[in-house]
Formats: C-alpha cells, structure tokens, sequence
C-alpha cells in the first residue's frame, strides 16, 4: 500500500489501483504518518504531493514492496498439492490456434487444475504472478526465470484457393512479387524478412495491412493476397494452398517460461510438462 500510495498522483488514483476505497486509505496513510512520527504528503489544490520524507522513502517501500511479492512467489511455490489455478500467457495467436486442445487434454488429465489463459502480445512479468507459464515465441532474459526452448516452428508461403483461381499460382519468386501481398501494418517483421532476402520493399507494397495475426491469416484465407503462416495451420486449413518456391523462410522459435520460485510447484510442474507435450507437434 505504501509504495502505490507514494508513486501516485493522488489518494483517489492510489486507492483505485489498491482496490480500495479513498476514505479508508486516508486513514491507512494517516496511521503510518502517526507510526512514523512524519509527514509524507502535503495536501495541495490539485491533489497531494510527496514532502521530502515522503520521497526519501520511495525506494525503500518499492523495495519492501518486491521483498513481498518475493516471499509470496516462495511461499507458492511451495505448495505440494496437484490441485488449484494456472495461469497461462500466450500470443493472441497461439492462445486461439494452438492452446485450447491443449488446454482441453490438460483439464480432462488433471480435473482438479483450473487453467486461466490470458492471450496477449504483451509482455506479461512472471516476476510479479501475472502469470505462472508463458508461452513467448522469443526467448525471455529476464533473470529469476526458467527457460525450456520447444523447438521452432517452420513458416510457409500460402494463398486462398479463391484468389488462386482468380489471379493464378505464381511459378518464380518473380512471378511471386506481382501478385497481392497480405501485410502488417507497424509491425515490421515482414519487411525485415524480404530485406533478408534481399528486396527491397516498403509497408505500401502491402495493399492491405493489420497487427492483429488472427486477423491477417483471416484475410488470406478471404483471397485479400498471398501471406506467411505457420504451415501446420496453412496445410491443414482446406481454403488454402502452399505455395513453394523453394524459398528458405525463418522459423517462429517456442519457449515456456516460468518464475524459477513457482516452476517446481506440482501443479505447474505437470501443466509445464503438459504443455510441453502439446506443443511439441508443431516444431520441426
């Protein structure tokens, strides 16, 4: 309570994210001022401020603050029972495509464990229980985690059986470059990997554009244009079709992470080694 009442701008923001109300914060402050012997905040018409006292004691409350989360991971992590929550992170993409059989065979394994997924393209901080498991197609670095590399998933060349049709199967990398092109919009991952290859191209190149990966694999499955997919989700998808040129693609790598505190825990030693099972088929 502390630390968020110091680094906020006033008592009523503070007590929004502590989940309480303003009234009963104020008196919290009130009392550690009067444990203290010190002011920590001095009223002002826009708010409050943080007196000398009150910033001298920011970084020890931030630290006391981790200290406590730190005790809480440990204390978790030593919980001996199969049975409770995990919460899982994962791409919007693999939390949609990839996560729910797997998620279905967990449950049906171990009914006693309630599985909450959380799909975001967002770092989610392990370090602070916002998640037990992580599934990040990148490997994290930050410290006081662990690591397991899956493998690598191979990336493919697709087009909509419609659009095909319609425009014709390119038959060279030259041919490939006068057709319709699905893209990103400000991620520029696409571009960066044309670039590896040698051309040259700008986001224009792309006649339509979205972040969202659910939503562009949508439009190539529509006939918008040819795009990039992981191929166990382009060839088992009956609209579309591969297209290979004999082009070398960069592969899409899979991690599993978890807070080094929380990974021996049983429930999320066993959805771990579930999980694991589960994403093995995708990689090469």
């Amino acid at each position: 309570m502390t630390s968020t009442a110091l680094a906020a701008a006033t008592i009523s923001a503070a007590a929004r994210q502590l989940g309480t109300s303003q009234p009963t914060l104020g008196r919290q402050i009130k009392a550690i001022e009067a444990q203290l012997g010190a002011e920590l905040f001095r009223r002002q018409a826009r708010g409050f401020v943080l007196t000398q006292t009150g910033a001298d004691l920011v970084g020890p409350a931030n630290a006391m603050r981790d200290a406590v989360r730190q005790i809480t991971l440990t204390a978790a992590g030593q919980q001996a029972r199969l049975e409770g929550t995990v919460r899982i992170t994962a791409s919007v993409a693999a939390s949609a495509m990839h996560l729910p059989p797997i998620i279905a065979k967990i449950r049906k394994l171990e009914p006693q464990i309630a599985i909450e997924l959380v799909p975001s393209d967002d770092t989610r901080n392990l370090l602070y229980r916002e998640a037990d498991i992580a599934v990040r197609m990148y490997r994290p670095t930050q410290l006081d985690l662990i690591t397991q590399h899956i493998g690598d998933i191979p990336l493919g060349v697709f087009a909509a059986r419609s659009y095909l049709a319609e425009r014709g199967t390119p038959t060279s990398v030259i041919d490939l470059m006068n057709h319709d092109f699905v893209g990103f919009d400000r991620n520029t991952a696409i571009i960066e990997g044309f670039a590896e290859a040698g051309i040259r191209i700008d986001r224009n190149f792309f006649k339509t554009r979205c972040d969202d990966n659910i939503a562009y694999w949508e439009r190539v499955r529509a006939g918008c244009g040819i795009g990039f997919a992981q191929v166990n989700i382009g060839r088992n998808d009956p609209l579309t079709v591969e297209i290979d040129l004999g082009i070398l693609l960069p592969t899409l790598p899979i991690w599993l992470t978890a807070h080094e505190a929380m990974r021996q825990t049983p429930r999320i030693r066993r959805v771990w080694g579930l999980l694991t099972e589960g994403l093995k088929p995708l990689v090469s």
